[in-house]
Parts: C-alpha cells; sequence; structure tokens
C-alpha cells in the first residue's frame, strides 16, 4: 500500500521506504497523536519521535520493525506527547531529546538539551533540529534531508494541514510568535516539496499550505 499519511489509532503503522531510511507512523489515543519511528535501514538505528500516550502499541510497533532505537525526541512539553515517555525510556535504554526551555517540564530528565540548529544523530542517521516559540516555549521540528529527494519535516504540534499549533490555551503561547517562527524556521528553509508530518492527524507538504500562510495571519489563528 502506498504511504499517504492518513492513519487512525487501532490500525498498523505506516510504513515509508526511502533510499536508506524508513519511516513509521502510528496513531495513537482518543487525541489522534502521531508517533514517528525514523531507522536508518543500513545499520536498524532509530529515533522515535513523541512517546505518545499508549506505550504497548508503540513498543509492539519498535519490536515489529526490528530496529534498535538510540534516541527519544519529545516535540514539546504537552501530557498528550509524553505520557508514555518514562515507559519507553525505561524499555528501550535510549537517550532522551527536548527543546531547551521545554525540557524541565517532563516526566523524566532529558539527556540533551537542544537547540535552534542542532542535529539528533544515530548511526547512519542525521536530523536537522529548528527550534520554534508560540505553542509551547521550545518545541523542537526534526527534518531528515533525503539526499535523493525532498526534505521530511517532522513538525509536532507547530504545524498542521490548514494552520500553526494552538495559541489561546494558556499565558505563554502566542500567535504572533509562532507564525514568525514557522514561515522563518520552517517555510524558509525548505522547498514546497517537503513533506511535513504533524503531530496530529493526517500528513502534508510545505507547497500545499504555502499560499495560505497570509490568510492564517490575518485570522489570527
Amino acid at each position: 500500500m502506498a504511504y499517504d499519511g492518513r492513519t487512525t489509532p487501532g490500525r498498523p503503522a505506516l510504513v515509508r521506504e526511502l533510499d536508506g531510511v524508513t519511516i513509521r507512523k502510528l496513531a495513537v489515543s482518543s487525541m489522534d497523536n502521531n508517533v514517528y519511528l525514523v531507522t536508518a535501514t543500513g545499520s536498524g538505528a532509530s529515533v522515535l519521535i513523541d512517546a505518545a500516550a499508549d506505550w504497548p502499541a508503540i513498543e509492539a510497533m519498535v519490536r515489529e520493525s526490528g530496529a534498535r532505537v538510540e534516541a527519544i525526541v519529545t516535540t514539546h512539553r504537552h501530557g498528550d506527547h509524553t505520557s508514555a515517555l518514562p515507559d519507553a525510556a525505561r524499555a528501550l535504554r535510549a537517550r532522551t531529546y527536548a527543546g531547551d526551555p521545554d525540557a524541565d517540564h517532563l516526566p523524566i530528565p532529558v539527556d540533551v538539551r537542544l537547540e535552534d540548529g542542532d542535529t539528533v544523530q544515530v548511526d547512519g542517521l542525521s536530523l536537522e533540529v529548528a527550534l520554534l516559540r508560540g505553542h509551547t516555549s521550545g518545541s523542537v521540528v526534526l527534518t531528515y534531508a533525503d539526499p535523493h529527494g525532498h526534505d521530511h519535516v517532522f513538525t509536532g504540534d507547530t504545524l498542521f494541514p490548514g494552520g500553526v499549533g494552538a495559541t489561546r490555551n494558556n499565558d505563554d503561547q502566542s500567535f504572533p510568535q509562532l507564525i514568525d517562527d514557522v514561515e522563518q524556521r520552517i517555510f524558509a528553509r525548505h522547498g514546497d516539496a517537503a513533506w511535513v508530518y504533524p503531530g496530529h492527524g493526517d500528513d502534508t507538504t510545505l507547497g500545499a499550505e504555502r499560499p495560505h500562510l497570509p490568510q492564517w495571519r490575518e485570522r489570527g489563528w
């Protein structure tokens, strides 16, 4: 089955095969959280993105993949993206990563505190880090720059089909900050072919969303 980025909780992980990298997408929980497993096919070394909500389902995905998880990256501090993190870190014995401003709010200590421009590296795989503010103060976006194709951008809750992440839930959220960072640290850094893997729901591309940036700014969300 061709990968289309559309799945729902309770279904097996979607699998996307690239040249040298495999991406798995699993939806969990009533909030339709996405969990991603990015694997260097040559070495089996993997990065788990967002240990959200359902550790047994995540564990099954990892086991079935045969991957060796060496890094667990949390895109931001909200509980729906972190509730399975203690179990995942304990079982996988992998290094944990999060944006520096969010790191102290996670349910376990973070091994590596990320800043804009950092990279997360495992054997045969490198993910570029962008730090975005506005949804939380330290959300991170991860990019796999496919040398044989387009970029693959894991945006957490900063960018979705149809708009940016929520900015009205508490005082430390800011739509002006988030829309600025989304434009400058996602759209300005990647071309229209870049594929977007969000923290909830379906995938999109930057080309599909870029024409709507002025509309998002005007409506304020």
